[in-house]
């Protein structure tokens, strides 16, 4: 008999993208995930049950057994930090940038910066890669209106259009990674359920080539 397995799938737009490539991979769940109100949902599966919650608490999901796999944002992953998580596939879906804004044509910052971001520990880290001390003010959404509102001089914030940027003045100064979402796996469960795990992960990966050079998957 096959061991439950569970997925962690991210809210939002990822989620819409996801779902296609875990259909290819021949995973899907037993009902509209996006007119249900439910959390958990059955798949054609009876082994194979999939938990929709926050991107921010997926790693933390899968790092503490909470769930077997999941799907979570490059960003998400480079915050939590990565303890307890293999990443072995790049989803190549919700493609965006991570990047330090400021106000257009804004000076240059003389003494500590003040920057604010939901994005804390990688903030940190990025800054002091590049020798600089800030201030660091946590936010969790509207970070353009930090800058406009002088609470802090720069942003770090996710990145697609850039057009939310430009519509409150603001411009992208900084490039610090490019994000994409990825597919985690729990390193006791990899352990364990490695059989049964493997195979989605190569069903997974064809079906990213064959998007990738225009399939149907």
């Amino acid at each position: 008999m096959k061991e439950q397995l569970t997925i962690a799938l991210s809210k939002g737009r990822i989620l819409k993208e996801t779902l296609p490539l875990l259909a290819a991979a021949n995973i899907v769940p037993a009902e509209d995930i996006f007119s249900s109100r439910k959390l958990i949902f059955d798949t054609n599966h009876s082994h194979i049950k999939l938990v929709v919650i926050r991107a921010t608490d997926v790693p933390t999901y899968v790092e503490y057994g909470g769930a077997d796999m999941g799907v979570a944002g490059k960003d998400v992953l480079m915050e939590h930090g990565g303890a307890g998580l293999y990443e072995p596939l790049d989803l190549e879906i919700a493609k965006c940038r991570l990047m330090v804004a400021g106000m257009k044509d804004a000076a240059p910052v003389e003494g500590r910066m003040k920057v604010a971001t939901k994005f804390v520990n990688v903030t940190k880290e990025y800054f002091a890669r590049q020798g600089a001390q800030v201030d660091i003010i946590k936010l969790y959404g509207a970070m353009e209106l930090a800058p406009i509102m002088g609470l802090a001089d720069r942003i770090v914030d996710i990145v697609d259009t850039g057009n939310t940027l430009r519509a409150n003045g603001l411009e992208p100064m900084e490039h610090i990674a490019d994000i994409s979402s990825r597919f985690v796996v729990g390193q006791p469960s990899m352990k364990m359920k490695y059989r049964q795990i493997q195979p989605i992960l190569d069903q997974l990966a064809e079906a990213i080539v064959a998007k990738r050079e225009g399939g149907q998957a």
